[in-house]
């Protein structure tokens, strides 16, 4: 009989359907548009088009809306590491798990452009 995986997450996951754009190291400035599926404080999951590697160094930026912040729209970038790539039998595209490794909060101009608002 198999042993259930131990559960290694530390933090509480939110299921977040945010726009989100993926940038990849190395691989130059074009940007890879996804939609997350779950946030925590250190990590994200999101589905692309195309698979990466695990190890991989990516950038993610992505807005949380006020009904997320209590305030106004707060933009994030960050910076992660890919921990676990995935397929999926009932979703096209291949899921990847990252690691937050460092972050900075955008402007707030940034954040109202980045949703279409105008400022």
């Amino acid at each position: 009989m198999q042993q259930p995986e131990r559960e290694r997450r530390t933090m509480r996951r939110f299921d977040m359907r945010l726009p989100a754009t993926v940038r990849v190291a190395g691989q130059g400035l074009r940007d890879l548009s996804t939609e997350t599926q779950n946030v925590s404080a250190r990590g994200v999951f999101f589905y692309l088009d195309r698979p990466l590697a695990e190890g991989m160094r990516i950038e993610v930026t992505m807005t949380f809306p006020p009904h997320v912040t209590l305030t106004e729209p707060v933009r994030v970038r960050f910076t992660a590491r890919v921990v676990r790539v995935e397929s999926s039998q009932a979703r096209a595209g291949i899921g990847v798990a990252a690691m937050i490794e460092e972050y900075e909060f955008l402007r707030s101009s940034a954040a109202a452009e980045f949703s279409g608002e105008t400022v």
